[in-house]
């Protein structure tokens, strides 16, 4: 059925292509070099295309008479009649001459304003005004990006850099993607993107890049990615812009009888979120025609070293502007690899006054149409409006010919022997992966440096785990199984712990897992872990403190999480354990303290023996809501891109008496509320806030308790569910009320930018609090002042405690996340 619809799509485009004519050429400037990516469109009309990176273009147009415009930013436009005949396809090429700019008998006076400024007050008074114009639109956007290295390092981390393309040359494409999407917009702020039709090179089952959003000047703070800079950058124009700029006027010029103003861009101070380059703005109205701005390191970015990016609009009615094309190029150095490349949205086919259906604008901005993957190269031909580069041409060709070539199953035998050679590295350290690509499984062996700990119960211990994953269908994020075993030896009370946990990822629409595990574990007393296993050993061995308190079960737990849409995600598990008390069996230390020593395996803040061996068959239920969550739906399955909203979260959990022999009884409830609050340039505010306690508490074990993540390591764990300076179990209850919270204030760069010097290393200041409430009155409370982004994975806090209001000390915490920090689980 899919193979029919694709040759009636096909044959539509090919007998409308056969009734146009197809318009190609150049354009060029008057020294005959290539002006990449300049617009030629239609006057006064929807159709438009833009020129590639050989200043070649490509537009087909029905019979008739037009005008046809080619305009570079920076250039004089140029316009010329055509006549279309039916089917007779023909060559237009432009020459562009460089921008004649007049002072226009404008003088700057000594000691006067430079008569910039009043053009930018101008157009910042009317910002709001155009931010949202047109309010109603729906239009086609074609994307193509693509990422090219000049140069990358022969090692990167020990391992050979290799892009099993049997190419050793330097330059290379490492990316190529084209989308064409229909793009519709209603009062500034509900969109909606159909993508119609897209590929990504060497890779046929792909979904190319698609983003036809406009970045738009007239908002006060611009976002580009997530990622460049979690503030945000300033637009020239902004309501504040003048205490970030400083501006100069180049002269004026005149396109089809509208004075354009150009203006120079210059930032005031370096390591601020702002651009540099033109900004070219229209008399009178004061709207923006065009700009060129950049961004350098100094502009606060991550990641990427510099960024271009360019924009052209053009009237497509006396009052509605639009614009025809938004070009990006990054660039990007790091660790060896020199990488730049392009992103161009091509806009046209302007509708300003489009019918949307009812419901039209929902909970999915961003749709990829069945079957829009899999159009064949004829389509792609006859619809593509930005004509391909030779080196693009050749990279889908190499690509698709590899692609085949990987198919074929001696070539995975080859690469699957050349991938999975042991290495000590791997063996030692990071673990050793072994893949087989043919049957799309992946086996992983942790590393046995990794593997080896020490506590006082099982004094040292081997922990090998491993893991088996098969994907069921060819997409990455599609059905997959994953078994990961684990085998865990202590030396020092002979307790061998087998365990295995199996998962299934699947659903059409919505991410759902069925997870079982079971066998025999050492759980920590607080089965959230707060504890990282190298931090504890660290602490036992060096400093004599044995704060990890653990205890020994077989057990079994089934868990099931669901997508339903609309923000929901459903959660169940039903647990078992059979859990059996440990007591310590060995004093070894590496540095001995005189006043010290090890601690009984229980929490002595609570209480004065072990608890006595019992079972506890324990159900739980619960959801995740984040209202106004946004999808991205893909032909088979959607993707939740996250709100603009708080997440909510309830959860009941009940200790069962009587089945399978369970012994606890009692019932507790959790609710919370948890949200990132993007405050643009004041950097970001994350805050997670709980509330809940027990409602029944016949038998309560200390592992059932409401426990406080806590810490007493240097090392820092989870900072939004955790206390960086409370004892782990010393306020560990069964109450029937008790809220806590947590708050984070990243600023992102903001006032660190201001230190010079310091400045350039962009380590930026973070605050936290951290508190909870006892019904009964027993509160905590951490306040916190630290430094992120320290080589960019690095935070370190000073912590400050109070108990009960009085000052308890003051202690340093760092965390390199994901690597060396306790977990804190939520």
């Amino acid at each position: 059925m899919l193979k029919r619809l694709l040759n009636v799509v096909l044959v539509l485009v090919l007998t409308l292509n056969a009734i146009a004519a197809t318009i190609t050429g150049k354009v060029l400037d008057a020294q005959g070099k290539a002006l990449p990516y300049a617009s030629i469109f239609v006057k006064n009309g929807r159709q438009g295309t833009t020129a590639g990176v050989n200043g070649n273009y490509a537009l087909t147009l029905p019979q008739g008479k037009y005008v046809l415009v080619a305009q570079y930013v920076g250039y004089g436009r140029q316009e010329k009649e055509i006549v279309v005949e039916e089917g007779k396809d023909m060559a237009v090429d432009f020459i562009l001459a460089l921008q004649q700019v007049s002072l226009n008998e404008v003088v700057v006076k000594a000691g006067g304003e430079d008569p910039a400024y009043e053009i930018i007050r101008n157009a910042i008074r009317k910002r709001k005004e155009y931010a949202n114009q047109p309010a109603f639109f729906q239009c086609e956007v074609y994307t193509k990006g693509q990422l090219q290295l000049r140069d990358f390092p022969k090692k990167f981390m020990g391992q050979k850099v290799d892009f099993e393309d049997g190419d050793t040359s330097k330059r290379k494409m490492i990316y190529l993607s084209e989308s064409l999407a229909r793009y519709s917009v209603k009062g500034g702020n509900k969109s909606k993107i159909e993508v119609l039709s897209t590929r990504v090179s060497g890779q046929s089952n792909g979904f190319g890049f698609s983003n036809p959003e406009v970045i738009s000047f007239y908002e006060n703070n611009i976002k580009i990615g997530s990622s460049l800079n979690p503030r945000g950058f300033i637009s020239p124009i902004a309501d504040n812009a003048l205490q970030f700029y400083r501006y100069r006027y180049e002269g004026s010029f005149f396109e089809d009888g509208k004075e354009v103003n150009k203006i120079t861009v210059i930032h005031k101070r370096k390591y601020e979120p702002v651009f540099s380059g033109t900004i070219n703005i229209t008399e009178g109205d004061w709207r923006i025609h065009s700009l060129q701005l950049k961004l350098l390191k100094t502009s606060q970015m991550e990641l990427v070293d510099t960024l271009r990016l360019e924009q052209l609009y053009t009237p497509l009615t006396k009052d509605q502007w639009v614009i025809r094309s938004q070009v990006i190029y990054p660039s990007v150095k790091f660790f060896g690899f020199d990488a730049f490349g392009s992103f161009v949205n091509v806009y046209s086919k302007f509708d300003i006054d489009p019918a949307f259906p009812t419901k039209f604008f929902d909970n999915t901005v961003i749709k990829y149409e069945k079957g829009s993957n899999k159009l064949p190269e004829a389509y792609w031909d006859s619809i593509r409006p930005l004509p391909l580069e030779p080196a693009e041409i050749v990279d889908y060709r190499k690509k698709d010919s590899l692609e085949q070539v990987r198919r074929d199953p001696h070539y995975l035998d080859s690469i699957d022997r050349k991938r999975n050679k042991l290495s000590v590295v791997g063996l030692l350290l990071t673990g050793q992966g072994i893949s087989k690509q043919k049957r799309r499984e992946n086996y992983f062996v942790s590393g046995l440096l990794q593997s080896v700990g020490f506590n006082t119960v099982e004094g040292w211990y081997l922990n090998l785990t491993g893991n088996y994953t098969r994907r069921l269908d060819s997409q990455f994020t599609g059905r997959r199984i994953s078994i990961e075993p684990v085998l865990r030896y202590g030396f020092s009370n002979r307790h061998f712990n087998p365990s295995i946990t199996a998962r299934y990822n699947f659903g059409e629409k919505y991410y759902t897992q069925l997870e079982v595990s079971g066998g025999k574990k050492v759980f920590q007393l607080n089965n959230a872990n707060p504890i990282s296993n190298f931090g504890n050993s660290w602490e036992t061995l060096f400093r004599e403190n044995n704060f990890m308190k653990i205890y020994d079960a077989w057990y079994g737990r089934l868990r099931y999480t669901r997508g339903v849409g609309s923000g929901f995600t459903l959660l169940a598990s039903a647990q078992y354990q059979d859990r059996m008390p440990l007591e310590n069996t060995t004093d070894y230390v590496w540095r001995d303290f005189k006043d010290r020593t090890y601690s009984p395996n229980y929490p002595t803040d609570i209480a004065t023996s072990n608890f006595s061996r019992h079972q506890a068959f324990i159900l739980t239920a619960g959801f995740n809501w984040s209202p106004g969550t946004r999808y991205i739906a893909f032909p088979d399955r959607n993707v939740n891109i996250g709100s603009k909203y708080p997440s909510f979260s309830v959860s009941m959990t009940k200790g069962v008496k009587g089945i399978l022999g369970s012994d606890v009884n009692y019932l507790k409830w959790r609710v919370g509320m948890r949200d990132d609050l993007d405050l643009k340039l004041g950097g970001q505010l994350r805050y997670r806030l709980y509330t809940g306690g027990f409602l029944q508490q016949d038998r309560v074990e200390l592992p059932d308790l409401l426990h406080f993540n806590g810490n007493l390591l240097l090392l820092a764990t989870n900072y939004l569910n955790s206390f960086q300076m409370l004892p782990y179990y010393k306020y560990s209850n069964a109450n029937k009320l008790y809220g806590q919270g947590h708050l984070e204030y990243h600023l992102n760069g903001l006032l660190t930018n201001k230190i010079p010097g310091f400045r350039k290393l962009n380590w930026h200041l973070v605050g936290a609090a951290n508190a909870f409430l006892l019904d009964g009155g027993t509160h905590y409370a951490e306040l916190s002042l630290g430094l992120e982004n320290i080589f960019k994975l690095v935070r370190a806090d000073v912590v400050w405690g109070f108990e009960q209001g009085l000052f308890r000390g003051a202690y340093f915490r760092i965390a390199v996340p994901g690597i060396l920090s306790g977990s804190g689980e939520e």
